[in-house]
């Protein structure tokens, strides 16, 4: 770690004298760590090899158990056992020692399968990484771009030469790109053009983002104050169309449509709405609707009365035609 420290300072010092006088030096950083667990796709593998990490361990678990049983029967069943019998299930314990030891390394140990699979599952990113970060540094003319999480030791980084999160965005803009068609490559170019000039100047990315916010304001107080006229015109339509009805029903000497179809709907809600209308409806209309009430009341009484007066000579009728269809007594 100090050899590489030295070299990389070496290096800084001969670019210094040889750049001091044409232009300033440019150097980048990166975070390794921080760039795997924001991409998605060894995000997963790394879940799943965990998950297999944790078979193992429950396994191990097991057996440290099986192990532990046959010691204490061995040490329950001793005095009962032979010297050949004893002699025996201490090899057999020493056996099941010897494969638990094994299996602890060649799942866990410096060459086990855990350290073998991640670096075969993180060689992938890192070339991704590796690739991404020299586009970077050549399209940005950067001088030197180090590891953060390598061995070389960083006393101070400035977050502003982090190139971490443009680094993922290279990683993941290159997955997308595989899944555009032209048009929408064209449109993703553009908008990666943007990112970039953002990424650039922190101060018009700062700039833009207070101008989406207003706009996003303003475009939500006129969205409100659209819906709050579409409600007033609403209303307005809805007492004109009630108001006509009652002038309807007040001409023809009915009950409005609305109130023929209130005796359908449960009690509670018809009082309800006649309570509602009530307080909105003016002396006039309740006097009409009363009136046209009464009529229909009329109506209705004539009505019932006819059809009484009709089943009496219904009832009269068949009482007579019975009496003379029966034979006379002499």
């Amino acid at each position: 770690m100090k050899k590489c420290f030295a070299i990389a300072l070496f290096l800084l010092s001969l670019a210094f004298q040889g750049n001091a006088q044409t232009r300033g030096i440019k150097v980048g950083y990166i975070d390794m760590e921080y760039i795997l667990q924001n991409v998605p796709d060894y995000t997963e593998a790394k879940n799943q090899l965990e998950q297999k990490a944790q078979r193992w361990k429950q396994d191990i678990e097991a057996k440290k158990i099986e192990i532990a049983k046959l010691k204490d029967a061995l040490k329950t069943e001793r005095a009962l056992l032979t010297r050949e019998l004893i002699d025996e299930r201490e090899e057999e314990i020493k056996f099941q020692e010897s494969e638990l030891l094994d299996f602890q390394q060649k799942k866990f140990g410096p060459n086990g399968d855990l350290i073998t699979q991640k670096a075969v599952l993180v060689k992938p990113i890192q070339d991704q990484v590796f690739n991404a970060v020299q586009d970077i540094a050549e399209l940005k003319k950067y001088d030197y771009v180090f590891d953060k999480s390598s061995d070389l030791t960083m006393l101070f980084a400035a977050k502003r030469h982090d190139i971490s999160d443009q680094v993922i965005r290279a990683i993941t803009r290159a997955e997308r790109r595989e899944q555009l068609s032209k048009k929408e490559l064209k449109e993703q170019e553009k908008k990666e053009y943007q990112e970039d000039v953002e990424d650039e100047n922190p101060a018009l990315a700062a700039r833009k983002k207070a101008l989406e916010e207003k706009k996003a304001q303003r475009d939500k107080l006129v969205a409100d104050r659209k819906a709050a006229a579409e409600a007033r015109k609403k209303e307005q339509e809805e007492k004109r169309k009630q108001a006509a009805a009652e002038k309807e029903a007040k001409k023809n000497g009915t009950v409005p449509a609305t109130d023929k179809t209130a005796g359908d709907k449960p009690a509670a809600e018809t009082n309800d709405k006649s309570s509602d209308s009530s307080k909105t409806s003016d002396p006039k209309a309740d006097k009409a609707a009363a009136r046209a009430k009464l009529i229909e009341d009329k109506k209705k009484a004539l009505e019932e009365r006819k059809k009484k007066i009709l089943e009496e000579r219904e009832a009269a009728k068949k009482a007579k035609e019975e009496k003379s269809s029966q034979p006379k007594t002499e």
